[in-house]
């Protein structure tokens, strides 16, 4: 078990949002677990990458405070997932080295909660359309496919 201490943003106009990272150490045959009590409606994003060991990969899963599978990859070097909590509790994700006996490795995660705030203050309430769309005609060369390849 390991409960992260929780960093917040520097600018307190959005005080919902939170995030940790940590790099750490991960054995051969083991599995890492940490724990997040979050309230429902709360959307969180787990990014992880597998920095040393072995092939550079781990499995990863995302349970909910009621022992559901929200997420569940096998042997990845890095991945995302994110999440809007349907109820609240205690959230857990994990990562395994279960199925290598003799190399350890050294993974990094950010475990971010909250949405994030538009980059301008209008971009909540704001529609946007695609205004241009420009074209480049291709060389000569490129224009077909010859056949046989």
């Amino acid at each position: 078990h390991c409960n992260l201490a929780r960093r917040t943003t520097a600018d307190h106009r959005w005080p919902d949002l939170w995030f940790y990272t940590l790099t750490f150490e991960l054995p051969d045959s083991a599995r890492q677990c940490f724990h997040e009590p979050l309230q429902r409606g709360l959307k969180f994003t787990l990014d992880f990458q597998v920095i040393t060991g072995g092939h550079y990969d781990v499995d990863c899963y995302v349970e909910d405070p009621n022992g559901k599978t929200l997420y569940k990859e096998a042997k990845k070097q890095y991945d995302s997932f994110s999440y809007r909590a349907e109820v609240a509790g205690i959230y857990t994700f994990c990562f395994s080295n279960e199925f290598s006996t003799f190399s350890h490795k050294t993974v990094y995660f950010d475990f971010q909660v909250g949405d994030e705030p538009p980059i301008l203050p209008d971009m909540n309430h704001r529609v946007t359309a695609l205004t241009q769309v420009s074209r480049v005609p291709l060389a000569p060369g490129l224009s077909s496919v010859p056949v046989g390849l």
